[in-house]
């Protein structure tokens, strides 16, 4: 079913010191090598899609690191470089000082039969998103989607290949991507600019570009696809559900904004005043979630994917998978995680359970003072298998550390905060629970309504009155209306009873 036409395994092996090349050399099952690791201090590892093992005793010393960096390209500001002509890849990992302390030599293979599943839908001239956990085979499948509509459809592809995994390393691309072009790119946060270049300079009939995770490139994509251009590409996340929860790539399935609708349109719509709705076309037509090396998840009409979920509806995916004969098998199914999140989410409503966030490189302090002022419940874990949104800045999601990997990783919902200013709080609190604005409009509308009472009953004789107890914000906004009455005021009590006093000055 799937043909490995070349890995070049040698290539990578030679570049091992000959103390860890020659154990290397000795497995069995070494064609099914996926990396070898080197890590100052400990014993150098190889790993196989079953299996870790020792390849020799003896701890990773700094020359057994300067004798492969050595022997690969130069390492970019990503960290990457490769084998020339190869499509191997080798990553660094630097100390604070940016000495290299580990290497992670990575297996590139170039393997025909990838998109046989997919293969109508690359064909059909729509712009098409893969998603799917890190290793799951997203670089390949592009790769060969790249291949077949330069050489089979015969259409203008050009790749913009930033960490140069697509094409392989070197000025010649990797002969897997056939008649496709390849652009390379300098350093990784030009990857935006060089993807527009491709379309005004070069005429491509097709972009291919892997891993979109910053909000310039989704709006580069954008523009291209505005062009007529067919994009096919990946990101970061498991899911459709995953880029709907992160504002930096939402746009990609065309972004999310929070409605307040009428009275007379929520009863009929039979929904809360504050909703939430598709801002604009989806860039990319089709979303394909790769479940497994030969397994996918289509969503063929995106946008209609997404404003059912908005509303709350269970989606029904098609399910496509090879059977042992390598014949496509085609299902329709509704996915299990959506409708477990839907009940979940009706649950948590109807039972008042506040959702379960992790937070990682936020402000916490800032999110429950905030969520205090707006009287909502939220339950902060310190653990991801409790959690049901990951909460991270952009800064740190950029970076991908461990903990983002390991929450993409258990299909973790994540929201990506820009900044960690109020507005972007205001932001992922209106989004967790929709009726927050709708809830915070009515209670200043009551207190602000009851400070205006209270100068009334002042001014028309009564000596004081005490107001309910209010966040501070809110008290703020009851002494302006005392001030503009010419009339004084002062906070009794401590939190959370805190209350504002009219009296007369």
């Amino acid at each position: 079913m799937q043909k490995i036409i070349t890995d070049d395994l040698d290539a990578l092996v030679n570049i091992l010191p000959p103390h860890i090349r020659q154990p290397l050399r000795q497995q069995k099952d070494s064609s099914e090598l996926l990396e070898v690791i080197l890590d100052l201090g400990r014993p150098p590892e190889a790993r196989f899609p079953r299996r870790e093992v020792v390849l020799n005793p003896k701890e990773v010393e700094e020359e057994d690191i300067d004798y492969v960096g050595s022997r690969v390209s130069s390492f970019g500001d990503d960290n990457r470089a490769g084998i020339e002509r190869t499509l191997h890849r080798i990553s660094a990992i630097r100390n604070r000082k940016g000495r290299i302390v580990g290497l992670t030599c990575r297996v590139g293979r170039a393997v025909f039969g990838t998109i046989k599943v997919i293969e109508d839908l690359i064909q059909s001239g729509k712009s098409v998103l893969l998603l799917g956990r890190p290793g799951v085979g997203k670089t390949t499948m592009l790769r060969e989607v790249a291949r077949e509509l330069a050489d089979d459809i015969d259409k203008r592809v050009i790749i913009v290949d930033t960490s140069n995994e697509i094409a392989g390393d070197g000025d010649i691309p990797h002969p897997a991507i056939g008649h496709a072009r390849r652009m390379q790119v300098k350093t990784p946060t030009m990857q935006h600019s060089v993807m527009i270049e491709a379309v005004e300079n070069h005429m491509p009939e097709v972009i291919v570009i892997d891993e979109i995770g910053t909000e310039l490139e989704a709006q580069a994509a954008r523009t291209i696809a505005e062009r007529g251009v067919q994009l096919v590409g990946t990101a970061h996340g498991n899911t459709l559900e995953n880029l709907m929860m992160n504002p930096t790539l939402s746009d990609l399935i065309g972004g999310i904004q929070t409605v307040t609708l009428g009275d007379e349109e929520a009863k009929r719509r039979g929904t809360q005043k504050s909703i939430l709705e598709r801002k604009s076309p989806p860039t990319f037509d089709i979303v394909v979630e790769i479940q497994d090396r030969d397994k996918v998840a289509i969503h063929p009409d995106v946008g209609e994917a997404v404003d059912a979920m908005l509303r709350g509806q269970v989606v029904a995916t098609e399910v496509r998978w090879l059977d042992e004969a390598g014949k496509v098998r085609i299902e329709k199914q509704a996915p299990v995680t959506t409708i477990k999140k839907t009940i979940e989410r009706k649950q948590s409503v109807k039972e008042g359970k506040p959702p379960r966030l992790y937070l990682f490189g936020v402000n916490r302090g800032r999110i429950e003072q905030m969520a205090k002022e707006w009287q909502l419940n939220l339950d902060i874990v310190s653990s991801l298998n409790d959690a049901s949104l990951f909460v991270t800045s952009k800064s740190h999601y950029r970076r991908k550390p461990q903990k983002v990997k390991d929450a993409e990783a258990a299909n973790l919902p994540i929201y990506v905060l820009k900044s960690n200013t109020p507005a972007q709080i205001r932001q992922l609190l209106d989004t967790i629970s929709p009726t927050a604005g709708t809830e915070k409009a009515d209670r200043f509308k009551v207190a602000l309504g009851e400070a205006e009472e209270a100068v009334e009953q002042v001014k028309s004789g009564r000596e004081a009155v005490e107001l309910s107890p209010q966040s501070a914000y809110i008290r703020r906004l009851q002494h302006l209306i005392a001030e503009r009455n010419n009339l004084s005021s002062k906070s009794l009590g401590k939190d959370p009873n805190r209350r504002v006093r009219i009296f007369k000055g």
